[in-house]
């Protein structure tokens, strides 16, 4: 019988931390996790998936249930959770908290940090990795002119990370078009693993 572990009411991202203590402290290959929101189901289901386990997601009411079970080798403890995409090559993050760059005009604004976006591709393959936050998540979102732009990236092999506590604030969970729900572990651990940090 799996182990179970009750996450509903919890904010982001205590349901993957509770979820990676369980598991590495019981050395589990299965586990139900519950849980109350999108986000959360999302954030876990890909933490489950990225430490090798197989994931199933049943809807119960208003909660989900997470099953995952793991077979064969196991994921090692304290390895990264976020895949490297590009072990050998500077590794450049570019963290995005506004859906405007500087302070004074916001159309101003806009415009310079839709420009911005579109002028990291020329950072070549050194840019790995684009994660949006707080008022950022607006640009990942249906409808927004930054959309055709970060889908670009995206095929061309940048990681692009959208918090999802962020995205529940603004009830923006059910528009997301670009890139992967996440946590904070995933970018405090992206982070860690980045040459270095742009914070926009």
């Amino acid at each position: 019988m799996p182990s179970e572990l009750d996450c509903r009411g919890l904010a982001c991202p205590a349901p993957v931390l509770q979820t990676k203590q369980k598991i590495e402290k019981e050395h589990l290959s299965e586990i139900n996790v519950i849980v109350d929101n999108q986000a959360a189901k999302e954030n876990v289901s890909r933490f489950l998936e990225n430490q090798k386990f197989i994931v199933v997601v049943e809807q119960k009411g208003v909660d989900f249930c997470v099953h995952g079970t793991r077979t064969g080798t196991s994921h090692a403890p304290g390895q990264p959770l976020v895949k490297e995409s590009q072990p050998h090559r500077k590794k450049i993050m570019v963290m995005v908290g506004t859906d405007r760059m500087g302070h004074g005009d916001d159309e101003l604004g806009a415009k310079l940090l839709f420009n911005f976006l579109k002028t990291l591709k020329e950072m070549g393959p050194e840019l790995w990795r684009l994660v949006f936050v707080n008022n950022g998540v607006k640009l990942a979102i249906e409808g927004a002119e930054a959309l055709p732009v970060l889908k670009e990236l995206e095929g061309e092999g940048v990681s692009i990370l959208v918090c999802g506590t962020c995205l529940n604030h603004f009830n923006l969970l059910e528009k997301k078009k670009a890139g992967e729900t996440t946590n904070m572990l995933d970018i405090v651990t992206a982070m860690q693993l980045a040459d270095s940090v742009i914070n926009i």
